[in-house]
């Protein structure tokens, strides 16, 4: 009797044990929320992605803008939002481009993707997983999180990026002009 009470306990630990560390680390959009005064930014960079007509538009704080332009790495609370705008379309249904070859954006936004990076946000994830203190979430267009987003897609795009505070972009900050 005993044995099977020491080993039913040792089943619910182990089991408990299990659950935490499987909670700790699982992506966790959660923490960031939309960043409302994303349009006060500073837009560093525009993408024209021919493979879903989107005109994106990347943005951060000046501080963010600052510190890549020194090299160092973004400080706590920078927020990176990527404003997805529908491209106008021709009858053809392809995108139409400005004199300069670039699409044209439309007023349409379609969704938003959100890093933002505060301190002690990597610290539950194991270190082939975690992105510095970036955490990830994608926003559709009336800008609720977007529960279909593979946060850890974005960890695992991210990880290789590390020379560069995980951010793709951060040498266009670096060139930004405003």
């Amino acid at each position: 009797m005993t044995l099977c009470r020491n080993f039913a306990i040792a089943t619910i630990v182990v089991t408990v044990a299990g659950l935490g560390a499987a909670v700790s680390v699982r992506a966790g959009g959660d923490k960031v929320a939309f960043p409302e005064s994303y349009g006060k930014g500073v837009v560093y960079m525009t993408l024209d992605r021919p493979e879903n007509k989107q005109v994106r538009e990347y943005l951060t704080s000046q501080a963010a803008v600052d510190a890549a332009k020194k090299g160092d790495p973004l400080p706590q609370g920078t927020v990176i939002t990527v404003a997805q705008y529908a491209a106008q379309l021709d009858a053809q249904g392809d995108p139409v481009k400005d004199p300069s070859g670039r699409f044209i954006k439309t007023s349409n936004i379609v969704g938003y993707t959100v890093m933002e990076k505060r301190a002690g946000w990597g610290a539950d994830y194991p270190e082939t997983q975690r992105n510095g203190e970036w955490e990830y979430q994608a926003f559709r267009a009336d800008k609720t999180a977007n529960p279909n987003a593979n946060h850890t897609a974005c960890f695992n795009c991210h990880k290789p990026q590390a020379g560069q505070d995980f951010v793709f972009s951060y040498q266009s900050m670096k060139t930004a002009t405003r």
